[in-house]
């Protein structure tokens, strides 16, 4: 119920404050459910495996890009979704690791020399991995217990590595592909226009995360 004299972006920010996590995860998990569905009725092309690792690697690209619009859009005026902003980040380490498993259980197979073979050799999966190497901790420190075990300081800085890793998965992501589309350059231009706001934006001091930020 509004309240007397509320302006109405107010009335929507309230609404999206009381609006819960869970629809968030599972209209998120959706895209990888229709993904190995069309798997596994072999609707994916001549290549299926390396049809299905792309998309679940794409997937966490868009919720990791997602997860980084958050503050930005709240410092533009726009509305403040950062108690989803755990969601979107552990979508994407989820998607992260579908994609990892994929590239080792279908793609390689249980050949350990070949896999880190291809890491060493390979630059854009030596970037992939170093990417899920960073994603790891987030994702294990992203919860409120987290903040207050570590502290506020430390607990912000070792969240600041998730600009690295959105870095490291768009050159992950560019060099995989034989050729670049319009689609790929558009994520380049969205991760790089998001570093240059986390650049140039003024900071709002250091301001302890609260538990709606990590979920």
């Amino acid at each position: 119920m509004s309240q007397p004299n509320e302006s109405p972006r107010r009335a929507a920010q309230r609404a999206i404050n009381a609006f819960p996590h869970w629809p968030v995860y599972l209209v998120g998990a959706l895209p990888g459910l229709w993904t190995f569905w069309l798997a596994v009725s072999d609707q994916l092309g001549a290549d299926p495996v390396k049809t299905l690792e792309h998309m679940l690697g794409l997937w966490a690209l868009r919720f990791l890009i997602a997860s980084l619009t958050v503050t930005p859009l709240r410092r533009i005026g726009g509305p403040n979704l950062v108690r989803f902003r755990r969601a979107l980040g552990l979508l994407a380490f989820f998607y992260a690791c579908a994609h990892l498993l994929t590239w080792i259980a279908l793609d390689r197979g249980p050949d350990l020399a070949a896999i880190l073979g291809d890491i060493v050799k390979r630059p854009y999966i030596t970037l992939g991995m170093a990417t899920f190497a960073i994603l790891v901790p987030l994702a294990w420190t992203s919860n409120a217990r987290a903040i207050k075990r570590m502290g506020a300081g430390a607990w912000q800085r070792l969240h600041r590595w998730v600009y690295l890793a959105a870095i490291l998965a768009i050159a992950h992501y560019l060099l995989s592909l034989k050729s670049w589309t319009l689609e790929p350059l558009a994520y380049a231009a969205a991760v790089t226009a998001l570093l240059l706001f986390r650049v140039f934006s003024s900071p709002r001091g250091n301001r302890r995360p609260t538990p709606a930020e990590s979920g």
